[in-house]
């Protein structure tokens, strides 16, 4: 089984999340190219320890993560099933059946908001990349369409982010914090509040709850 770092290092990986990045930069979306990738690997990794998984289970969680968006280049609809089977495509031989299918499921299952999940490694990449809002992955520095645009507008507003797990209680938390002189709250509900529940589900899926805290006041 190949290792995250050697997945990283794949060129074809690294072209396709290169490839995203552009093409969702030129549709005035926010990153979902390497850096968003190796954030949600971080959080993949932290989450599948804490929670109990197999290193096995954690190289695999990581994995899925830093691909999940590599489909973006071809298409952003339905990017999530087609960078499943771009996975496939590159690794055919180095995963056995059991592993190329658990990282093929969790990348296509991470952005379709299904109601079931199979596996806690979907769950955990779901909870990591749902949870990466912040000022940095706004990639448009025009102000005028970030003010124009809700989702730039809303990530450029949050200026601190940081996921939290607690074994003893069973919580996940999303603790942020937001510059409402840029924004005010209510609008981060209004794009992330699909985005939030879909964590809510996750996090009960792996037999934890999630939690969202913002500006020192908790709100889920």
């Amino acid at each position: 089984m190949l290792t995250l770092e050697q997945v990283k290092n794949n060129p074809f990986v690294l072209e396709f999340l290169k490839k995203s990045k552009e093409s969702l930069k030129a549709q005035n979306f926010t990153d979902h190219g390497y850096e968003h990738g190796i954030l949600v690997a971080k959080r993949c990794q932290i989450l599948a320890k804490e929670i109990g998984l197999s290193k096995k289970e954690q190289e695999l969680t990581a994995i899925a993560g830093f691909v999940h968006d590599f489909g973006n280049f071809l298409s952003r609809l339905h990017h999530d099933c087609l960078g499943g089977l771009l996975f496939q495509n590159i690794f055919p031989k180095d995963f056995n059946p059991d592993e190329l299918t658990l990282i093929m499921r969790a990348i296509a299952n991470h952005d379709s908001f299904q109601e079931k999940f199979f596996s806690p490694i979907s769950a955990i990449v779901v909870i990591s990349d749902k949870s990466d809002v912040r000022r940095s992955r706004v990639i448009i520095k025009d102000e005028r369409i970030i003010k124009s645009d809700i989702h730039n507008r809303v990530n450029f507003a949050v200026t601190k982010n940081r996921l939290t797990i607690n074994k003893k209680n069973k919580n996940i938390t999303l603790i942020l914090k937001i510059d409402t002189n840029f924004v005010p709250i209510m609008e981060y509900f209004e794009i992330f509040t699909e985005r939030m529940i879909q964590c809510r589900k996750a996090a009960r899926f792996l037999g934890y709850k999630f939690g969202l805290i913002i500006n020192k006041f908790k709100l889920l």
